[in-house]
């Protein structure tokens, strides 16, 4: 709307500018103008001082516009009694100057009148010819004189008519720089009595077991949130709130000790027993974790000291827009990138770094239960977006033929293998084998799309986990990930979308929905939300929690049919017992920005070790290089292998049409360690461990690999 149209409200708008905002209690916000009011609801205290806190931002600013307008129109004083008397001065001295200009002016130009005056009686003179000429020329100049004179009263006079123009806007902007810097330090003041405030109730509570909480759904599983309601809300009272997307089903957390059925509004459904939940003493209590070093201290020590740092990430400034204008809708695996843009680790790498909370699997096989099982499964699919948080980077593309190696066999129980299997579209296989108890395997394809603003990264291809003693197969994919701001601003990064997990063996589901930022939600950032449900489609568990910090489970008791949304669709309501901590996030390591925000599992992939694979990442030559420091090498080193690729994919297209000349077959490139099979479970064409590369380690022959380095 423009300025024009301000005064032209709709029906039922309050004029924030005159308008009165009061706090009734804790959650409810009192805003009335004249004699209009609105009662409006938070869910909490916090939420409420927030709605407060922008409501006053809004109102000041509405104050200002419309003082802008008046200022406009020159009705405008300065706000600050100093800063008036500082403008008046500077005023009146640039109107003194201009006074005495005015005075020389006039001065100037009586002499120069008087002046032209002598010199016409002198040419009225009878004097010789020459003294005429003479006479003639500096009448010239005492008119050039005047005129020059005139022109630079006139231009004082315009420089003191802009300055009075425009000094009532210099001082709006000093006035409202003067707000905000105020503004700031009263928020920041204020939020911290209120943590202070929240801290003190928090250690006061005994428990918070009655309170509510909610989590929503579409009606195809997807998960969103929604308010829980308050018990004692004044039936006089009728709250609207406005919804992003109609709930399809709402949890209410529930006493085990006085569970008991819902009203009459609530049709039942199904009923869980309270008594079921009694895992507190095996595995969901220790699946409550809080570091790297507490989760392993129960298995076998490390035999092998890790490093905990590596070189800190040098300041190179880059033109990014000199390079990123050319590949606007473009495949980003087909753009050379300096390394800049890079983290010293390759995609190979930063999938194996999946497996950073392993322990979760460890623990999902003492599982009885399927649906306890999907559990801690879908904790771990969650589990692996943690680290991308603060990671901005683009992994190295691996080489075709490339690998990575993690062998944990004696310190976790685990060993993985990756390869990159295909260049264009660029794939990578990954086997991961534990003698505790489980197998995972993945073929992924990155694919990705420069869009000017954001970069979008889809990952493609199946997450396949099976567990050797129950058998359950559980199969899912990954969302995409999406990186902001890539040409002006911070960089930051968010994971949208929905995985839905399957055990194939007893078709247990489970629908996780990763929630979009949106800067109206009042959900918290990077939600993740979803139902555990059994084959014949009865909901076991609710997980809510985050991608970036943890993941929540809680048991579900008893679900009933609501009340019907705006939308048609008919509401569940779930009764479940207090939430179960299943995955917390490893803080990051002491340093961790100036090393590329590294968890304590990254920071060891990249490091030297013996007896690998001479494809194996960790002696990528300029990604060594760029770890070390040393950029403008490993940019020059960078160009030298793509052009062997480059070299050894023509020599390999030349051999196909030589091939299809004589009619031969030609089956183009064979990964070394993986063969592509028909998946029994999907129908789909994966890549697949076929064995091998372990033994050929403990040989330490490795005459078959590519010289790809």
């Amino acid at each position: 709307r423009t300025q024009a149209e301000m005064a032209h409200t709709c029906r039922g708008t309050i004029n924030l500018s005159t308008a009165h905002i009061d706090t009734e209690d804790s959650c409810n916000i009192v805003l009335s103008n004249g004699g209009r009011t609105y009662h409006l609801k938070a869910n909490s205290e916090v939420e409420r001082q927030r709605w407060v806190t922008a409501l006053e931002l809004a109102k000041a600013k509405a104050i200002r516009m419309r003082n802008n307008q008046s200022d406009d129109s020159g009705d405008e004083e300065p706000a600050s009694q100093s800063d008036k008397s500082e403008l008046h001065g500077t005023l009146k001295t640039l109107s003194s100057k201009l006074e005495d200009l005015s005075t020389c002016n006039d001065l100037i130009a009586k002499h120069g009148a008087a002046l032209q005056r002598s010199l016409s009686e002198l040419e009225n003179l009878k004097l010789p010819a020459e003294s005429g000429e003479k006479i003639k020329a500096v009448n010239e100049r005492a008119t050039l004189f005047r005129i020059t004179s005139n022109a630079m009263i006139n231009a004082c006079r315009d420089f003191l008519d802009l300055a009075e123009t425009h000094s009532r806007k210099w001082q709006r902007v000093l006035q409202y720089e003067r707000e905000q810097r105020i503004r700031l330090e009263e928020t920041i003041e204020q939020l911290a009595k209120q943590h202070n405030s929240l801290e003190r109730a928090c250690r006061g509570a005994p428990g918070l077991s009655s309170s509510s909480t909610g989590i929503t759904s579409t009606a195809k599983g997807s998960v969103q949130s929604a308010k829980g309601e308050a018990s004692d809300e004044d039936e006089e009272t009728e709250y609207f709130d406005a919804m992003e997307d109609a709930p399809a089903f709402i949890t209410v957390t529930a006493d085990p000790k006085h569970h008991r059925r819902s009203g009459s509004n609530l049709s039942g459904a199904s009923e869980g027993h309270p008594e079921d939940w009694n895992l507190e003493d095996s595995v969901f209590e220790s699946s409550n974790q809080s570091s790297y070093n507490e989760s392993t201290c129960k298995d076998l020590l490390p035999k092998k000291r890790r490093r905990t740092r590596i070189p800190d990430k040098p300041n190179y400034s880059l033109n990014l827009w000199s390079i990123m204008k050319n590949c606007i809708g473009k495949e980003l695996s087909k753009i050379p990138m300096p390394v800049n843009f890079n983290e010293p680790l390759s995609m190979l790498q930063r999938l194996t770094e999946d497996l950073e909370y392993h322990e979760l699997l460890d623990k999902a096989v003492k599982c009885e239960s399927s649906t306890e099982q999907m559990c801690f499964v879908a904790a771990f699919s969650v589990s692996s977006y943690s680290t991308t948080v603060h990671r901005t980077a683009k992994p190295f593309n691996p080489l075709l033929g490339e690998t990575y190696e993690l062998d944990r066999l004696e310190e976790f129980g685990f060993r993985s293998l990756c390869e990159q299997v295909s260049h264009h579209p660029p794939a990578a296989a990954h086997h991961v084998y534990s003698k505790r108890g489980w197998t995972l395997w993945q073929e992924i394809t990155i694919a990705s799309k420069f869009r000017g603003k954001y970069l979008s990264i889809m990952p493609l291809g199946t997450i396949h986990l099976e567990f050797h003693s129950s058998g359950n197969h559980y199969v899912w994919r990954k969302v995409t990930s999406t990186v902001h701001n890539i040409i002006v601003g911070k960089l930051w990064i968010d994971q949208s979308g929905e995985i839905e997990i399957v055990n194939h063996k007893s078709k247990d589901k489970c629908q996780l929905k990763f929630t979009p930022y949106s800067y109206f939600s009042r959900d918290v950032p990077r939600k993740v939300t979803g139902v555990v449900s059994d084959a014949d489609g009865k909901a076991h568990y609710v997980m809510s929690g985050t991608w970036d910090e943890k993941m929540e489970c809680s048991k579900i008791v008893q679900s009933s049919h609501g009340s019907t949304s705006t939308e048609g669709k008919q509401k569940t309501v779930y009764q479940t017992l207090s939430p179960k901590v299943l995955w917390k996030k490893y803080p990051l390591p002491e340093n961790a920005e100036n090393m590329y925000f590294f968890s304590d599992l990254a920071l060891t992939l990249n490091e030297p070790e013996e007896r690998v694979a001479p494809t194996d990442s960790r002696l990528r030559p300029d990604q060594r290089l760029m770890e070390s420091g040393r950029w403008d090498e490993a940019n020059v080193e960078k160009q030298r292998l793509e052009e062997k690729q480059r070299a050894v994919r023509r020599r390999r297209e030349a051999e196909a049409v030589e091939a299809l000349e004589e009619g031969e077959d030609y089956e183009g490139y064979i990964p070394l360690w993986f063969e592509r099979k028909v998946d029994a479970v999907t129908g789909e064409l994966i890549c697949v461990y076929k064995g091998g590369y372990w033994e050929a380690k403990d040989k330490q022959d490795w005459s078959m690999c590519p010289d790809i380095f």
